[in-house]
Order: structure tokens, then C-alpha cells, then sequence
């Protein structure tokens, strides 16, 4: 069973989730947050699989929410999905910095809202290559001086977190670089353990920020 955790301002929403969640064989509740606050110390409590997360709540926001619940350390971290009602919005591109596993539109159909749930639960990021190069192209600010950071890394490791920030799949770095993608993927793992990583979008996210990658800007 997949434990979600549900964390949104909007009661019609939080009910409507959960109501979906239970109607699911293989999903079960682990609570309702109502703000961020909540969402932190029910995350702590219940030790849910997945986290349901809104962006926009009163007092504590998602993104500073998704940033407490991932810092715990306790292990193994819960997978964050964010909710939102905007793809392309700084908010979003804010919580996959903080590690969050990717986003979904509130009106996203039942059907693929369970299988997103899946999908993060089982470790893999829910972001198309295209919506994750719009998100940091749009709100990476000017790259900062990180060659002390990247300094922990090796240089295969420091090759596959740039490829990663051009939005490859490991597979498509493996052909690359010619190796498998197993090697790929523990290259990667040991990269972000070394940088304090939480997902994969975090690893693009600081791939730009650190002027791995440069964006694509575009004129006017």
C-alpha cells in the first residue's frame, strides 16, 4: 500500500482527494493537512509514501513546507508532488528546487493524478523534459560561483549531473557515454548524495544554477 498525505487550504479539495484516494485499492490516506504547518508535522508523524502538496496555502506555503519536510532527514524522505493551478510558475519551479519529485495541474483527470502517485512512489520524477527546461529557463537567476561545490564531485559525476541538467534520461546519457544505464544512475545517486539532492528536478534545477547549463534565452 502507498500512503499519501493530503495538504491543501481548499476543503472541497482535500475531500475530493481523498475521497479518490480511498476509492484507489493499493492507496491509503495518511491525513489531511489544511496549511503547511500542519502538512510539516503530520509528514513527521505518519511518515507518509507520497505528499500531495499546494503551493499557494496561508501561513505556511508549499514551498517552504516541501523545504522542512525534506531537511528532516529521516529516511526514507517522502516523495512530493506539487499541486498546482499554473505549469509554468516560479512557485513551482521554488518547491522542485526544494526537492520536490514534480507537479500536476489541480484539473488533471483522476486517472492520471493516481498514476502520478505511482510514479513518484516508486522514485521517479514526474516532469516532461520540455515543462522542466521552461520552469528554469524561465526563473533561473544569473548562475553563481560554484566550482567549491562541484569540487566534491568526480569528473564522470560532474559530466552526468550536466547531461542531467540538459534534461537527458539515463538512458540517453548512457548512449552518450557510452555505459550502461546502472552506471549512469549510481553515478548520478552518488552526485546527489554528495550535493544535498532530494530528486531529480533538484538536480536540474542546481545544474543551471551552478552554469552547468546555460539557458536558452529567448528574445522579447
Amino acid at each position: 500500500m502507498i500512503s499519501v498525505l493530503v495538504a491543501d487550504d481548499q476543503e472541497l479539495i482535500r475531500a475530493g482527494l481523498t475521497a479518490l484516494l480511498r476509492a484507489a485499492p493499493d492507496l491509503t490516506v495518511a491525513g489531511e493537512a489544511a496549511d503547511g504547518h500542519e502538512a510539516v508535522r503530520l509528514a513527521a508523524g505518519t511518515r507518509p509514501d507520497v505528499i500531495l502538496m499546494d503551493v499557494r496555502m496561508p501561513g505556511l506555503d508549499g514551498i517552504r513546507a516541501t523545504r522542512q519536510i525534506l531537511a528532516d532527514g529521516s529516511a526514507p524522505a517522502p516523495h512530493i508532488l506539487i499541486l498546482t493551478t499554473f505549469d509554468i510558475d516560479e512557485y513551482v519551479y521554488q518547491a522542485l528546487r526544494a526537492g520536490a519529485s514534480g507537479f500536476l495541474l489541480k484539473q488533471t483527470p483522476a486517472s492520471r493524478l493516481l498514476a502520478a502517485i505511482h510514479t513518484v512512489a516508486a522514485g521517479d520524477v514526474l516532469l516532461s523534459p520540455t515543462s522542466t527546461r521552461r520552469l528554469v529557463e524561465a526563473f533561473t537567476p544569473a548562475p553563481r560561483a560554484g566550482e567549491e561545490e562541484l569540487s566534491v564531485l568526480t569528473a564522470r559525476e560532474r559530466e552526468i549531473l550536466t547531461l542531467v541538467g540538459q534534461t537527458l534520461s539515463n538512458d540517453e546519457i548512457a548512449r552518450r557515454l557510452h555505459l550502461s544505464p546502472a552506471t549512469v544512475k549510481t553515478h548520478l545517486n552518488r552526485a546527489m548524495g554528495k550535493l544535498g539532492l532530494a530528486s531529480r528536478a533538484h538536480a536540474v534545477a542546481l545544474a543551471y544554477d551552478l552554469g552547468l547549463v546555460a539557458p536558452r534565452r529567448t528574445a522579447g
